[in-house]
């Protein structure tokens, strides 16, 4: 085979062999090499991220499950029911059961009908979906705030603010927040602040459900404020004169935000257990407002005649439930690989 001479810049002439594969480790014909890009710690967690197929599989079940919630009147609209009507045609008025197999499951009732009233069970399952998910994400969000703050604080300044604020998460956790909840949810008015009804029932839970969880977030803010503290960082930023106030929030905080994701997707799930356990004991949200912890003790008096009525919320409790733990556990493994479960 041939080999054509080419010049060079320097007036020499080199061969290169016609066809010839470039030898591996060579830089590419334009003899420029491909620049090493760095990637910042954001780009390495969402690259672990994406291995986890579990933590993958539970995010896509946390998207859809949102957009139902936002979605719910178009979805009943198109497969199902208004929530609130009763079908008692659905029943057997003998016994007061749904007419036919699954709970009176049919290509126009996709979940069957409630046992009695005969009302959509597909529909209350949607519109449930709203009210558990609401509540969880806004008491998650004002426990994460206030739990932040506190702890910031708390870590950064020591002394005297930093006991009294530990014996107040001390003494926030082992307050009964069942019972208190359930006392508070009894004498609380009809109206209050411009809301009516469910409204007052949802802002209560989440005022309380978010109230009694701060400590949680509080104590692990604390704990990683008090080892960032004294860093070299903080140290050169106070050498330089800076306030607190900007040491807290542009050397601490930015160095808090993963742990404090983690654990904000870690409280979400607990947060959809507690308003369930809330509406099954009767202090969530007032009938005939679709719940699913409400769904469950509508169907105990019911469910030996109909399982499949207490079967399917508690099958929406568990699979949302569980999405968000294994969307939870991902984002730990992914944004602090080297901690202990």
């Amino acid at each position: 085979m041939t080999a054509p001479l080419h010049e060079t810049s320097a007036g020499e002439s080199t061969a290169t062999v016609v066809g010839a594969p470039d030898a591996p480790g060579t830089p590419d014909n334009s003899g420029t090499a491909k620049a090493i890009q760095g990637r910042s710690p954001w780009q390495i967690a969402w690259t672990r991220l994406k291995r986890d197929k579990l933590a993958l599989a539970g995010a896509f079940v946390v998207v859809f499950l949102i957009l139902v919630a936002i979605f719910a009147p178009v979805i009943v609209g198109l497969f199902g029911h208004p929530p609130n009507d009763f079908h008692e045609d659905q029943i057997d008025p003998l016994f007061g059961t749904p007419i036919g197999s699954w709970g009176g499951i049919s290509s126009d009732f996709l979940l069957g009908v409630e046992p009695v009233n005969g009302r959509d069970v597909f529909s209350r399952i949607v519109y449930g979906a709203r009210i558990s998910l609401l509540v969880a994400f806004l008491a998650a969000v004002f426990a994460v705030f206030l739990g932040t703050v506190l702890g910031i604080v708390a870590g950064y300044f020591g002394g005297w603010i930093d006991a009294a604020l530990s014996r107040v998460m001390d003494v926030m956790l082992a307050f009964p927040q069942l019972l208190f909840t359930i006392a508070l949810v009894s004498v609380l008015p009809n109206e209050l602040l411009g809301l009516d009804g469910s409204g007052v029932r949802i802002a209560a839970l989440v005022l309380v459900i978010g109230f009694f969880g701060w400590p949680y977030v509080g104590r692990i803010v604390r704990g990683q404020t008090l080892s960032l503290r004294n860093r070299e960082y903080v140290e050169a930023a106070q050498s330089l004169g800076a306030g607190r106030l900007y040491i807290l929030r542009r050397e601490l905080l930015p160095n808090l935000i993963a742990p404090i994701m983690v654990y904000a997707t870690l409280m979400i799930p607990t947060n959809i257990l507690t308003e369930a356990a809330l509406s099954f004991l009767g202090a969530g949200v007032k009938p005939p407002t679709a719940s699913w912890g409400q769904m469950l003790s509508t169907a105990i008096t019911t469910y030996e005649a109909d399982p499949v009525f207490m079967v399917i919320p508690g099958l929406a409790i568990f699979v949302t439930v569980l999405a968000f733990n294994l969307f939870g556990d991902g984002v730990r493994d992914a944004l602090d690989p080297k901690g202990s479960r």
